[in-house]
């Protein structure tokens, strides 16, 4: 009995040395400030999240969390403190904290969010993300929203003049900045507002990319429309994880990650965000909302108007050390160079 015994014992652990040994998984939290529908959270994030899932083989999760736990504009120190794993914030909730980002949202830039998005993400870790902004948390990528228009609700735009004293709900940062500018009266509300603002008449206007239309159901409420090429103004957004959570994951996973992050991030969201402003374009279109294409004149009293937004964004990059119009020659050059598919 003795010797079959030791057999069998022999056997199984010869068994247990040869079978794949379960490799534990870690599931990290994510977070969103917008609606579950929102292309932001339910295509980009999920979709970040899936990725993540496949390039670390089922190693590395992501759950989705079903309340964002902060005010918007409170996401980065959410993010840092631990509240949750992985989330994003827009450089127009934090203008103070994130003045560099600001580039991205300057009037007439990119002709969609993938070129912005793209030329940004490479203007960002080329030259500014030296500067510390995102000290604290672990950035993942950088990108923004398509071009940043405006909707009305009583009667069209079409020139600067039309925009003496009317009241325009934004964002924040060069939003907010653009709607002073042009002789507006902002109103600083984050995103998920606009509908009561608008609805309520607190706000006879909103800036928002296309995509909004149909995200924040404006195509109820709003008449008109007025488009500006490369936008009245964009939003840059910083999307990025808590830094403990990062320095636990292992060598492999981070490696990665790393491979689905930087300027993947940005071509991933400008392609998320393209495609929903194709959808809020169709829904303008559906509710025969008047759309007005800004005309030469207005385009360049615009612009005019614009140039302290540039002076003072160079000014702010100077202070931190960066050569501000040398940067913002090549972002100019690289929005070129991603249109042209390079």
């Amino acid at each position: 009995m003795k010797p079959t015994v030791f057999t069998a014992a022999a056997a199984a652990l010869a068994l247990a040395f040869t079978m794949p040994v379960a490799q534990a998984q870690t599931t990290l939290t994510m977070s969103s400030w917008v609606p579950p529908s929102h292309p932001l959270t339910k295509d980009f994030l999920a979709g970040w999240g899936k990725e993540v899932e496949r390039v670390t083989n089922g190693r590395v999760k992501l759950n989705m969390l079903p309340k964002h736990p902060s005010a918007p504009g409170g996401t980065f120190d959410a993010v840092r403190d631990g509240l949750v794993d992985v989330s994003y914030v827009t450089a127009s909730y934090t203008p103070a904290r994130h003045p560099l980002p600001l580039l991205a949202e300057l009037p007439g830039q990119g002709s969609t969010s993938t070129i912005n998005s793209v030329a940004y993400s490479r203007i960002h870790w080329r030259h500014l993300h030296a500067a510390g902004e995102y000290k604290g948390v672990k950035l993942l990528g950088v990108f923004t929203h398509g071009p940043g228009q405006m909707f009305i609700v009583k009667k069209p735009v079409t020139s600067v003049a039309d925009l003496a004293g009317v009241k325009v709900r934004s964002g924040g940062g060069i939003s907010e900045a653009s709607a002073k500018a042009l002789g507006a009266s902002p109103l600083v509300k984050p995103a998920p507002e606009a509908y009561e603002l608008l609805s309520s008449g607190v706000a006879d206007a909103t800036f928002f990319p296309l995509e909004s239309v149909k995200s924040f159901n404006l195509d109820k409420i709003i008449k008109h429309a007025t488009l500006f090429p490369g936008g009245f103004y964009s939003s840059s957004f910083g999307f990025f994880m808590n830094e403990g959570t990062w320095n636990k994951l292992s060598k492999q996973d981070q490696d990665a990650i790393n491979t689905i992050s930087g300027e993947a991030v940005a071509r991933m969201a400008g392609k998320v965000w393209d495609d929903a402003d194709k959808i809020g374009m169709e829904a303008l279109k559906a509710a025969n909302v008047a759309i007005v294409q800004a005309s030469p004149a207005f385009i360049a009293d615009a612009r005019k108007r614009a140039e302290p937004l540039f002076a003072e964004w160079i000014k702010n990059a100077k202070a931190k050390g960066i050569d501000g119009d040398k940067v913002l020659a090549e972002f100019r050059a690289e929005l070129e160079r991603v249109a042209q598919g390079k």
